[in-house]
């Protein structure tokens, strides 16, 4: 039976993969914004949402790459087992599911009106929040422990979506805001 590699004390490999997701996730609103745009063929006159929903299939078949293939192929080349104890298949199918419907939620809060640097700021923001009230009260049940540190961190996580979202650079703003180019003098001979 393979044995699994433990990371070494101290390693800090995980960041690097933390800081991996950051950046995947950081453009990932932008791409699919700027796919869905991408579908409209020249002369087409089909509605944005069937567009939205032609990029949405792509990122099916990205997961497909990434998420079935790669995996299989690891799976088969450290020699694992293929069984599924029932606990863990269900509970990784429904956060796969989860995790699919909140890329198409993306997608539908663009098909709404919002633009990418608003919708994922919402997002990015208010899912770690989301994330540690799941774990304090539905998980660890630790709510009885909450110190003022963390609720402190929960408002300011909050805080800073909301900041980034409504202060964020407008580049329309930006372009009408530039000064007029000053003429320069004449000079009288």
């Amino acid at each position: 039976m393979p044995t699994t590699a433990q990371p070494a004390p101290g390693s800090l490999n995980w960041l690097f993969f933390a800081f991996l997701t950051v950046a995947s996730w950081g453009v990932y609103g932008i791409l699919l914004h700027k796919g869905s745009l991408g579908m409209r063929a020249a002369g087409s006159t089909e509605p944005n949402d069937i567009l939205r929903y032609k990029a949405f299939l792509f990122v099916g078949i990205a997961y497909f790459l990434v998420a079935i293939l790669a995996p299989a192929a690891l799976l088969l080349m450290k020699g694992a087992s293929w069984s599924f104890p029932s606990k863990g298949l269900w509970l990784s199918l429904i956060a796969g599911i989860v995790g699919a419907v909140g890329a198409f939620g993306v997608l539908l809060a663009f098909g709404a009106g919002g633009k990418p640097v608003v919708v994922m700021s919402i997002i990015f923001a208010g899912a770690p929040v989301v994330n540690s009230l799941v774990l304090v009260f539905f998980i660890d049940k630790t709510a009885n422990q909450l110190d003022w540190k963390f609720i402190l961190g929960i408002v300011l996580a909050a805080a800073g979506g909301v900041m980034v979202t409504l202060y964020r650079p407008d580049a329309a703003h930006h372009a009408k805001a530039k000064p007029a180019p000053v003429a320069s003098p004449v000079k009288e001979s």
